[in-house]
C-alpha cells in the first residue's frame, strides 16, 4: 500500500486533514499547539487509489513537554518511508522561519511533496502563496480542512501521484492484511501500555515516557505473532474523571472508552510495583459494564517485592488481585515486565487461548441442563417484596455478530418475572455455569425476559426444579 505523510509544524491542521482523509475522526484535533504525538495510520477512504494516510506530530517547535525530540524522530520515519509527502502549512499566518526550515529538508527527500495551504476559508488567503512560492516546493492547492473547501482538488493531486504506483491492469493488487483479534490496552497513566505495545512489537513504535498522559490518540498498531494477525490499541491513560484538568484529556479519555468498546478483547494493564488502586478498579468496572472479553496483565513484576522468592512473589499477587477486582473473576491474568520484556510473548499467548476457549459456549440443550441442576441444587429465594419465588422456565444462547472473532453469548432466561433474578443468585448461577462450562476471560452475561406461564409448552422443566 502506498504511503501519505501528513508533515509540517505544530498547529497548522494536520490532524483536522488526517481525518478528512480517513473519513473518520481518529486524531484528536485541538487548538493547543503539540496535541499529536505518536503517528497514526489508517486507510484512505477520500482517494480513488487506495493508499494509507499517516499523521505526524508538529516538527520544529520546542515544546514545553519535553516530546519534541521524539515526535520530531517518529516524523522524520514517516518521511523516510512515505512516497507523498504532505506538507500543511498555515495560509493564515503565512510562512514561517520553522516553514522555510522544513521546507529546505523536504526538498531533499526522495518522495514526492505537495504543498497544502490549510486554513484558506475565504478567497483572501489565497493570496498567501507569493510567500509560499519562497519554499521552492512548486504549487501548492489552498485548503480549508476543518470546511472541506477544495478538498476534492486535494485529492485529485493525490491521486495523480498514487495513480503510477497502483496495480497495473491485469495484475493482482496488493491486499491488505486482515485485522485480526483488536486488543484495547488500557489502564491508568503510567501503568506501561505504551511499553507494553512496543514490547509486543519489538519495535519502539510508541512515545514512552515517565510522565504521565504520554499517549493522547487512540493509535491503532498491526502486529503478527505465530502467524496471526493483531491490531494493538495503545489508548491513553484513564484518570478520575474530577482529575481531567483539560478538554485534551477529555478527549482523550473518550478516544480510550471507544477503543474499549470496539475491540475484541481489552488487555487491562496493572502497576503491580503501585498495587491495585482505586482507579484500576473504576477501569475494571468500565470493562465489565461493556460487556468485554478481558486479560489482565500485571505489568512490572520485576519491582513487586524483589528481595522474595519467585513462588512467594506470584502466590501474593494472584491473592492481591483476586481480591481487588474480585468482581473480574472471570479475566485470567498474566505477570510480565515490559521493560525488561520478561514474560511478554504470553500476553498474545493468551489471547489467542480466550480466542479460541470463546467458540465453545454451551449449546441451549446443554444450557438448560446445566441450569435445572443449579436450581435443584440451590433453588431462588423468595422475594420479600413481591412474596415470590423466580421460576425459570428455559434459557437459550445469542451472541453478538459484531465481534466474531472473540463472541459474547447472552443467555437469555425466560422467567416468570425478571424482578425475581436478583443479583445474589444471578452471581449463583454464573459461578455454576462456569464450572460446568469454563470460558476464562469471557464474561457472563444474563437477559432475564418475563414470560407467562400459560404460553409455555408442557415440556419445561419449571416443576421439576421447584
Amino acid at each position: 500500500m502506498p504511503t501519505v505523510a501528513i508533515v509540517g509544524r505544530p498547529n497548522v491542521g494536520k490532524s483536522a486533514l488526517f481525518n478528512r482523509l480517513v473519513g473518520r475522526k481518529i486524531a484528536i484535533v485541538h487548538d493547543q499547539p503539540g496535541i499529536t504525538r505518536d503517528r497514526l495510520a489508517a486507510p484512505s477512504k477520500a482517494t480513488k487509489f487506495p493508499c494509507d494516510i499517516v499523521d505526524t506530530g508538529g516538527i520544529g517547535a520546542t515544546l514545553e513537554d519535553g516530546f519534541a525530540e521524539q515526535v520530531t524522530f517518529e516524523a522524520e520515519i514517516a518521511i523516510s518511508t512515505a512516497d507523498l509527502i504532505l506538507f500543511v502549512v498555515d495560509a493564515h499566518e503565512g510562512i514561517t522561519a520553522i516553514d522555510s526550515a522544513l521546507g529546505q529538508k523536504l526538498r531533499k527527500a526522495k518522495a514526492t511533496v505537495l504543498l497544502v495551504m490549510n486554513k484558506c476559508d475565504h478567497d483572501k488567503h489565497e493570496a498567501a502563496w507569493s510567500d509560499f512560492a519562497k519554499l521552492g516546493l512548486g504549487e501548492g492547492i489552498a485548503v480549508s480542512a476543518e470546511h472541506g473547501r477544495n478538498f476534492g482538488e486535494l485529492c485529485d493531486a493525490i491521486d495523480a501521484v498514487l495513480e503510477p504506483l497502483a496495480p497495473a491492469e491485469g495484475e493482482t493488487p496488493e491486499t491488505r492484511q486482515p485485522e485480526g483479534i483488536r486488543i484495547a490496552i488500557v489502564g491508568k497513566p503510567n501503568a506501561g501500555k505504551s511499553s507494553l505495545a512496543n514490547a509486543i512489537l519489538k519495535d519502539q513504535r510508541t512515545i514512552v515516557s515517565e510522565i504521565a498522559g504520554t499517549t493522547r490518540d487512540a493509535v491503532d498498531l498491526p502486529c503478527t505473532f505465530n502467524k496471526e494477525n493483531f491490531t494493538l490499541i495503545d489508548t491513553a491513560g484513564l484518570r478520575p474523571r474530577a482529575k481531567r484538568d483539560t478538554s485534551v484529556e477529555v478527549f482523550s479519555a473518550m478516544r480510550t472508552e471507544k477503543a474499549i468498546r470496539r475491540a475484541d478483547l481489552t488487555l487491562l494493564v496493572i502497576d503491580l510495583a503501585s498495587g491495585i488502586t482505586a482507579q484500576d478498579r473504576k477501569i475494571a468496572q468500565l470493562v465489565l459494564e461493556e460487556h468485554k472479553p478481558c486479560l489482565i496483565v500485571l505489568n512490572k513484576f520485576d519491582l513487586y517485592h524483589p528481595d522474595a522468592r519467585k513462588k512467594a512473589r506470584i502466590e501474593e499477587a494472584t491473592e492481591h488481585v483476586r481480591r481487588e477486582l474480585f468482581f473480574l473473576d472471570y479475566a485470567p491474568f498474566v505477570m510480565c515486565s515490559a521493560k525488561n520484556n520478561e514474560a511478554v510473548e504470553t500476553v498474545l499467548k493468551e489471547a489467542i487461548k480466550i480466542r479460541n476457549q470463546s467458540q465453545k459456549f454451551p449449546g441451549t440443550g446443554v444450557l438448560n441442563r446445566i441450569l435445572q441442576k443449579a436450581i435443584e441444587k440451590n433453588p431462588p429465594p423468595i422475594d420479600s417484596k413481591l412474596k415470590r419465588r423466580m421460576k425459570l422456565y428455559y434459557g437459550t444462547v445469542a451472541t453478538d455478530k459484531t465481534s466474531e472473532l472473540i463472541p459474547v453469548p447472552t443467555y437469555i432466561l425466560f422467567v416468570n418475572d425478571k424482578r425475581l433474578l436478583n443479583q445474589s443468585y444471578s452471581q449463583y448461577l454464573t459461578h455454576q455455569l462456569r464450572e460446568a462450562h469454563p470460558a476464562p476471560g469471557i464474561p457472563t452475561v444474563f437477559s432475564p425476559r418475563s414470560r407467562e406461564r400459560r404460553d409455555l409448552s408442557s415440556n419445561t422443566f419449571s416443576q421439576k426444579s421447584h
